[in-house]
């Protein structure tokens, strides 16, 4: 690796980027190698220091808002010269979409991530070990692509809580580490989130000023990958260590599907009730409808890149914090024709915690007023399962305003018998949704399940309140903009870092 970056092609390459060696050795030593790399910075650090230590020595010297890491014991191809072309080609223009040249064998034969799973006999998909066995064999293979196979991308705004949990889970995964590739993008954190990263990261992109939200954290994060397909992980997401394993071979054994996703565990180590309320409810409805889907789940999906790419990546200029932006997107790869998979033995634990004040906010203005605003009520796709879905929700929503209704006649009608109808409203809620209060007893005990049903209640209540509310803003302003200044430097064509928002073509 140390010729590598004493070579004149790296030499001419770092003109345009800052070259940081980290160097544990003594003075004599250091010496020696910086004056093999006058190109570049060499810093002593002590002697037996760990590659952890080594990556905080050099990234907080680092002056560039991307900063990738390499490493003599690592293996990989990032001290190579093409590689670090390639990376400055991604950074300096918006991107359609760049592909290196492909790897080829030492016979001159163009080699693939699926060339090589079919080669070893990887072409199931049982959704446990049993589709796994030769897994470790295409990782050894001599004729390894120079990509990895998959892209891990993790936006993180002010995350420091939470990332040594969710990244060392990530380092401890069973998928060979040839495979993947990790990019975490600083979404303008003031704590220690980007330094966090760099312990683990094998790229860190810090975006500055003030936080540019989920969707183009993502966004940015994915024009520097290499990968044939794309991970995406929440900061407050701890994988198992078969988690990458399952999207590997959901989307390498099955080439007619462009995008899958998990789902949530029932164990979560967030505090209260209403977190854990939350993580078992996406657990129930992901657990419950395993198959073709209609959406796209970001917080862990997975998705091929080039289908990521037709479909125009995520919509950074109507979602400027997390929305629904991975519904939004899942959506437009359903009109593209691509097929979506949700396998829920994909499983992820979650570490966020909630607020029953953050649930009404993010039922309200995260859910309900956007997908209004955008989609005005329309359903997104046919499928009969997700219209049962969609029907059963309506139905909960119309029998909540209809109880409320009925209370407050009787308070001011003076009709007690009213809340009779009240009484009966809600009590076919809950027939309606006696399958998740099974679910959640078997699960986490019968408490639990009873303590859900006035959060159930609560929700369907702003959920109908949100769709009134969006109705009227959609029909008055219109679909959501961003701030008037994005809207200018956009349409006058400004370049700048970190770029303006991206308008996606309809």
């Amino acid at each position: 690796m140390l010729e590598q970056l004493a070579s004149a092609a790296v030499q001419s390459i770092a003109r345009d980027a800052e070259l940081i060696v980290v160097r544990a050795d003594t003075a004599t030593g250091v010496a020696e190698l910086t004056r093999k790399i006058s190109h570049g910075r060499v810093i002593a650090a002590p002697p037996k220091s760990t590659v952890t230590e080594l990556r905080s020595i050099g990234f907080a010297s680092a002056s560039g808002d991307i900063v990738a890491f390499t490493d003599d014991s690592s293996g990989d191809d990032r001290a190579d010269p093409q590689w670090i072309e390639g990376l400055l080609r991604r950074c300096s223009r918006r991107l359609t979409l760049v592909e290196d040249a492909p790897a080829t064998d030492a016979g001159g034969v163009t080699t693939s991530w699926s060339g090589e799973f079919a080669r070893y006999g990887v072409s199931t998909f049982a959704g446990d070990r049993a589709g796994a066995v030769n897994i470790d064999g295409v990782a050894t293979s001599p004729a390894l692509p120079r990509h990895p196979y998959l892209s891990v991308i993790m936006p993180a705004h002010a995350a420091a809580g939470v990332l040594p949990r969710s990244l060392q889970a990530l380092a401890d995964s069973e998928l060979p580490r040839a495979y993947w590739e990790l990019i975490v993008v600083d979404d303008a954190s003031s704590d220690d989130t980007a330094s966090i990263a760099a312990r683990f990261a094998d790229v860190v992109v810090r975006l500055p000023g003030t936080p540019y939200g989920p969707a183009y954290a993502r966004n940015r994060g994915f024009e520097i990958t290499r990968g044939d397909c794309v991970v995406f992980l929440d900061a407050d997401v701890c994988v198992y260590p078969d988690t990458l394993t399952q999207f590997a071979l959901a989307l390498g054994c099955a080439p007619n599907v462009s995008a899958v996703f998990g789902s949530f565990d029932t164990r979560s180590e967030a505090k209260g009730f209403v977190a854990q309320y939350r993580n078992l409810l996406t657990h129930y409805c992901h657990q419950q409808n395993p198959g073709p889907a209609d959406t796209f789940w970001s917080s862990c999906g997975a998705i091929r890149r080039e289908a990521f790419v037709e479909a125009g990546m995520f919509d950074e200029w109507h979602f400027p914090r997390r929305q629904i932006e991975d519904f939004e997107l899942g959506d437009r790869l359903r009109r593209h024709g691509r097929q979506i998979v949700l396998h829920p033995e994909i499983r992820v634990q979650h570490l966020k915690n909630r607020t029953l004040r953050g649930m009404i906010a993010a039922d309200l203005y995260d859910r309900a007023l956007p997908w209004m605003r955008l989609f005005g009520g329309r359903p997104t796709t046919g499928r009969p399962r997700n219209a049962r879905l969609r029907a059963l929700k309506k139905r909960n929503t119309t029998l909540v305003w209809l109880a409320l209704a009925l209370v407050v006649g009787s308070i001011y009608g003076l009709r007690p018998w009213l809340l009779l109808g009240a009484g009966l409203c809600v009590l076919l809620v809950l027939v309606n949704n006696r399958a998740q209060y099974r679910c959640f007893a078997r699960d986490c005990g019968l408490a639990v399940a009873l303590a859900a049903i006035p959060l159930d209640i609560l929700s369907y209540f702003f959920h109908g309140f949100g769709i009134v509310y969006g109705r009227l803003l959609r029909e008055v302003l219109g679909e959501p903009t961003p701030h008037p200044t994005v809207e200018a430097f956009s349409e006058v064509g400004v370049r700048m870092w970190p770029p303006v928002p991206m308008k996606r073509a309809n």
